[in-house]
């Protein structure tokens, strides 16, 4: 490319960072090192922009070898540069090279400073490498590293990660004043959200109180822990009254409030207020998520209300949140507890279309449903139906159950159709169930001249 007869770092970062397609960003930086006869070499700024843009692109041996550039160069490093590849690192969940790099930065006549120390520490608690941390924090002590209120807070959240250790959060929280540390807003926010998620909702309560008094404003996310906590308790009216007190102070609710507020109000019974709060969360231009919805579903399901939670499935699709297999077990297991088969069936079938598989948790739950449903229409004398859903579980591999097999062959024989019968023993033996006596005594009913006692007699014997 032309450059003018005078380049700068900054002109050179200002192009790097206006070319949004990565090759041609590297061309740029690649090109403006061959100006060296006009006196330019990167710096500093420049080499910063590119491995930020290399990291960006989870190109991190790219970004580590212009480190190793910078230093042949006698470039200026500072830690900014390290920290940018150890949260790329975190960022694709890889602590341990995360680790690697903090290691190096000595190498490069780079000292680590309290920034670096807590960025790592806080990497390894977001990874849930909790034991990591707390050795690591330890170092830091060991090493001379000061004590400040970011990394007591990152402690804080480490020792929040597990209920075994949530009492030494509590004792470190307890300790900051004597250390000459005021606890922040992130602090409390941190100890209510897990004493909610550990059930201790009356320790949070009187957290998010004393919180109020030392004047740390309580954060959306603060207010949604506690509301999810006393969303778990008999007495939703408490969670209703901090939703008024959040909008009152200014604070919006986002997704995950509404979500968490409104399963408190589907657990006690009150999924008409949750389909109004549904409704105000529309018209706020806040899209409702898979929690939202499967929220809402499980709370009209569990009071009988199909109709409302068919419409909320309906509308979950059309605004393209693809219900997954639990909604619709939720569902399909709705109708066949008052006996609505047919309309069971339906929903296995547009589960099937919409290419909804269960996964591994779910799996189990599918195959009840799916025999439950197959019985039910045996019961009901749909046997074509029931037939189709038969073919169905064989063709997907879907275990049928030995009670299944029963009906069924008892529904064929009732019909006349021994053929069809014996075809499905056979598959039933196949698949290690043993008929019982019923379904062999329906097999033998159904034999009205002695010719077809040899054929039984085949099976039997």
């Amino acid at each position: 490319m032309k450059w003018p007869k005078e380049i700068t770092p900054s002109f050179v970062g200002k192009l790097i960072r206006a070319e949004k397609d990565l090759k041609k960003a590297i061309l740029v930086f690649d090109s403006a090192t061959g100006e060296y006869s006009n006196g330019f070499r990167h710096d500093h700024t420049t080499f910063g922009i590119m491995i930020s843009r290399f990291v960006s692109a989870n190109q991190f041996k790219a970004a580590e070898d212009l480190l190793k550039r910078m230093k042949d160069e006698k470039c200026m490093i500072t830690d900014d540069l390290f920290l940018s590849i150890c949260r790329g690192y975190g960022r694709i969940h890889k602590p341990l090279e995360a680790i690697r790099i903090f290691q190096k930065m000595k190498e490069f006549d780079c000292e680590p400073t309290e920034k670096s120390y807590t960025t790592v520490l806080s990497i390894l608690v977001d990874e849930n490498q909790t034991k990591m941390a707390l050795r690591f924090y330890k170092y830091m002590k060991q090493t001379g590293i000061k004590t400040n209120i970011v990394s007591l807070n990152v402690l804080i959240k480490a020792l929040c990660k597990d209920r075994g250790t949530m009492e030494a959060a509590l004792q470190v929280f307890n300790e900051m004043p004597i250390r000459g540390f005021n606890p922040d807003s992130y602090t409390y926010g941190t100890l209510i959200n897990a004493l909610c998620k550990y059930g201790n909702v009356i320790e949070a309560k009187k957290l998010f109180k004393e919180m109020d008094s030392k004047g740390c404003s309580p954060s959306v996310v603060t207010y949604t822990s506690l509301i999810n906590g006393l969303s778990q308790s008999d007495n939703p009216n408490e969670s209703i009254e901090l939703l008024e007190e959040m909008k009152s102070k200014g604070i919006e609710p986002n997704v995950f409030t509404y979500s968490a507020f409104m399963d408190g109000l589907c657990k006690n019974g009150r999924t008409s207020h949750a389909l109004k709060v549904f409704e105000e969360m529309r018209s706020k231009n806040i899209k409702p998520n898979m929690v939202t919805y499967s929220t809402l579903l499980n709370g009209l399901c569990k009071e009988g209300k199909l109709q409302e939670a068919v419409e909320i499935l309906d509308r979950m699709k059309l605004q393209g949140v693809k219900p997954d297999a639990g909604i619709y077990s939720k569902i399909i297991n709705s109708f066949t507890n008052v006996n609505k088969f047919q309309e069971a069936a339906n929903f296995l079938d547009e589960m099937i279309l919409d290419g909804i598989t269960p996964n591994r948790v779910t799996w189990n739950l599918n195959v009840k449903i799916h025999n439950t449903v197959l019985q039910g229409l045996l019961a009901d004398g749909d046997l074509d139906r029931a037939s189709r859903l038969y073919l169905n579980l064989r063709t997907r591999g879907i275990s049928v159950e030995g009670k299944s097999f029963d009906s069924l062959v008892s529904s064929l024989c009732k019909k006349g159709d021994l053929h069809k019968a014996m075809s499905i023993i056979d598959e039933m033996v196949v698949d290690g169930c043993v008929p019982n006596e019923l379904t062999w005594k329906a097999v033998v009913e159904v034999i009205s001249d002695t010719s077809k006692l040899q054929e039984i007699s085949e099976y039997v014997n």
